[in-house]
């Protein structure tokens, strides 16, 4: 029998998202009967996609209705589950922020947004609580581990964060010349910052498979590979980062790596290839967003034309994103292993509990329980897992209980901070934005004034 459901999806007007999680649960007839609410603040955003959404439900003849709030409540009230994909400001905002940040000497920006999307995610966990307590959280907006790290401690709601990164197992396995399918695989860690523990194909053992590969074929690779800004996964940068700790870097983990990758666009053009130099860089960013831009206009134009048939365009087959089979498995008892981000508790050794990680786990209507996967090597826990929970704690600091002399000293650790006076400038200039006002005023009340806060 299906399992009927309400379905709250927070930052709906995301179009690309949206899209893939309507034929989804389009496709998932085991939720029959289920009813979502697509919630944006953004009117022009939004009905597109509502529009979407009812024209492909009535094309396939799925059991699932929809209907568009403007007003988070009404996405909330009675909620079994909810997605939230939500960014303070999108992507124009960040850019934005991106370009002034630039002006003060930091290439390629400093991610103080992180700050406002925190709150942000908290607001709505906070609603939950109110509205909905029993309802499941799926988080697929970033920062997933500050966010979903801040969510489960301070508040009562079940929260999950759920990300694709891990196919870079997939992505791995391909130019390895191995089948994807005849592939098992672990990454942990936490969001976008995981490494492969275990790889085999058909049973046996795959990992001296990369060292070949590294040896033999990694130079014709990045050498006659066609460019894209999405050259992540086997970029030079990953392998170094392999070599650097002893473990190969998955999915987003080698967008970072270092500092020195990414001093400027040379460097990016080194480690992430020569043309764009991969997804962050300013010209691999540029195409991504403009890429994006085409595909929301895409759905937006299909979905206004009603002599089109959506299904045409937009295939009935599964996006491979993981939040609708999670959601099966909660609701029917489909046992499934998903790559899922929730508090610790022992699964990976020498990390609190109470930090969010990014795990396997079996999903059933028992729940979500994450395998104890051990311990990493103390060379990636030592340069890497434990410098990255420090950081998280400093973000999820400040947006819970805002301090100048924090941001101050976020700034100031920066290799891009290059005196006092620039950090102490910068940090003046981020308080004083107006979507910073709340936080500055909380900030104003933490401490005695310092010299920067005078």
């Amino acid at each position: 029998m299906p399992s009927a459901i309400k379905v709250g999806v927070i930052g709906a007007g995301s179009a690309t998202f949206s899209a893939g999680l309507v034929r989804d649960i389009c496709l998932q007839r085991s939720l029959a009967g289920s009813h979502v609410t697509l919630m944006d603040i953004d009117e022009d955003r939004l009905a597109p996609v509502h529009t979407f959404a009812q024209r492909y439900a009535a094309e396939l003849g799925a059991d699932v209705t929809f209907d568009m709030a403007l007003d988070r409540e009404q996405a909330l009230g009675d909620a079994d589950f909810v997605i939230n994909t939500a960014m303070y400001g999108g992507h124009d905002y960040v850019e934005g922020l991106r370009e002034r940040t630039e002006d003060r000497g930091y290439y390629r920006g400093f991610r103080v947004e992180q700050i406002l999307n925190i709150r942000l995610m908290l607001s709505v966990a906070r609603d939950m609580e109110r509205l909905c307590p029993e309802a499941w959280l799926i988080q697929a907006g970033n920062p997933v581990f500050e966010g979903c790290t801040a969510m489960s401690r301070e508040t009562g709601v079940k929260v999950c964060g759920i990300c694709h990164g891990h196919y870079g197992c997939r992505e791995l396995a391909g130019t390895l010349g191995l089948d994807p399918e005849k592939v098992t695989a672990q990454a942990i860690g936490f969001n976008h910052c995981i490494f492969l523990t275990h790889f085999e194909c058909e049973g046996r053992d795959a990992l001296p498979l990369i060292d070949e590969w590294v040896a033999r074929d990694s130079e014709a690779f990045w050498r006659d590979r066609r460019p894209g800004y999405w050259d992540n996964q086997m970029a030079r940068a990953a392998v170094e980062i392999y070599k650097l700790l002893g473990l190969f870097p998955i999915g987003d983990t080698t967008r970072k790596g270092g500092w020195w990758f990414h001093t400027d666009l040379e460097a990016k053009k080194r480690w992430y290839g020569e043309e764009l130099g991969g997804f962050d860089s300013e010209i691999g960013w540029s195409e991504y967003l403009r890429s994006l831009d085409e595909e929301v206009s895409r759905i937006h134009e299909a979905a206004a034309d009603e002599s089109a048939k959506l299904t045409e365009a937009f295939p009935p087959e599964p996006s491979g994103e993981q939040h609708l089979p999670l959601i099966d498995a909660l609701v029917n008892d489909n046992r499934v292993e998903l790559q899922v981000n929730v508090p610790n508790h022992g699964a990976i050794e020498g990390i609190p509990d109470d930090v969010v990680v990014e795990v396997p786990a079996l999903c059933s209507a028992r729940g979500i329980q994450p395998y104890h996967v051990g311990r990493l090597p103390d060379l990636v826990m030592v340069n890497v897992i434990l410098p990255r929970l420090l950081e998280a704690e400093r973000w999820i600091h400040l947006a819970l209980r805002p301090d100048a002399r924090m941001l101050m000293a976020i700034i100031l650790e920066d290799h891009r901070t290059k005196s006092y006076e620039q950090a102490e400038q910068f940090c003046r200039e981020v308080l004083a934005r107006p979507e910073f006002g709340e936080v500055a005023e909380e900030a104003r009340h933490a401490a005695p004034a310092t010299e920067h806060q005078r």
